[in-house]
């Protein structure tokens, strides 16, 4: 029953769907808790978000908690679902149904973004689908997971980097997605079936981040090791052929980095865009207090002693 009425629910998307009070809807969803305090918050990155998009008057920003939401109902006039949450075999979109239920969505034009782990699935598991929804995805020995500070120092020409001011911030960006057109010298060599693929925030890796170690596996990789002096996307933007959006945001590992405007400001500007909700030209100004930074953190247990995390080594710091 539960599956009938979702796939009900889905029939009645319109391409561009509007809350009865004609509103653009974003559904945004945050994972289950997970690693050591002060990463991969989940819930109080969400919560941010949401506070700062309160000001947005055309926008209704319904945000779930624990991996999924409460009733899929919700997805009957939602504009975009965004995914905050950990990825792998584990990733809420390939728990249960919800491959399917997402591919309705999409299906109907619906946006589809992810952020932080959420951009890695197991290849059989989800990836040809984020391929198809997203242009691409983290592949795991493939992709890699270090801990750096890169410069983001231009931006292209995109309603996701209105405003965005240069900035530099240490967190654990992906490098080397698995894309579905070759991304090479800062461009992706040819579109194809029509999606359309922007590079959102670019960088060129040290020599000694490409050297590793990586967060897990700690590497290194040679053909990570190959392409020393070659940029990499750690966002990604794509419009696909039916006229729907998705992003990939590789950070958000680290909760402090909410507090950072510009990097906070990409994300909200993404927000509205694969909402399909104009984004001010200078993009969506917020502010967060530290009081505010540090609200809504989940109850984590200390960090495990080094000699025990490193029997778990992907549960502890992924």
């Amino acid at each position: 029953m539960r599956l009938l009425f979702s796939t009900l629910c889905l029939l009645s998307f319109a391409a561009q769907a509007v809350t009865p009070d004609g509103k653009h809807k974003l559904v945004l969803i945050a994972g289950k808790p997970s690693h050591p305090p002060g990463m991969h918050e989940f819930k109080a990155g969400t919560t941010l978000l949401q506070k700062c998009l309160t000001q947005i008057p055309n926008l209704v920003v319904d945000r779930h908690e624990m991996g999924w939401v409460k009733d899929e109902a919700t997805f009957a006039d939602a504009d975009a679902v965004v995914i905050y949450a950990d990825g792998g075999k584990g990733h809420p979109a390939v728990q249960e149904n919800h491959l399917a239920t997402i591919r309705g969505l999409v299906g109907k034009g619906v946006g589809f973004g992810v952020m932080h782990y959420g951009v890695e699935v197991v290849p059989e598991l989800g990836g040809a689908e984020f391929k198809e929804w997203l242009g691409g995805h983290y592949e795991n020995s493939f992709s890699c997971n270090p801990i750096w500070e890169p410069e983001f120092k231009s931006f292209p020409a995109h309603p996701i980097t209105q405003g965005v001011k240069p900035f530099q911030i240490s967190d654990e960006w992906y490098i080397n997605m698995r894309f579905r057109s070759a991304f090479k010298d800062g461009i992706v060599a040819a579109e194809d079936a029509g999606m359309k693929f922007v590079p959102i925030l670019v960088a060129v890796p040290p020599d000694a981040t490409r050297d590793g170690p990586y967060v897990y596996p700690k590497g290194p990789y040679p053909h990570i090791q190959a392409e020393k002096g070659a940029p990499e996307a750690t966002m990604w933007a794509v419009e696909r052929a039916d006229g729907g959006r998705g992003f990939g945001f590789t950070g958000g590992h680290f909760h402090k980095n909410w507090g950072n405007d510009d990097f906070r400001k990409t994300i909200l500007n993404a927000l509205l865009w694969i909402s399909k909700v104009e984004v001010p030209a200078d993009g969506v100004a917020s502010s967060v207090t530290a009081d505010e930074l540090s609200s809504k953190l989940d109850t984590k247990p200390a960090p495990k002693p080094k000699k025990t995390a490193m029997l778990t080594p992907r549960v502890f710091e992924r």
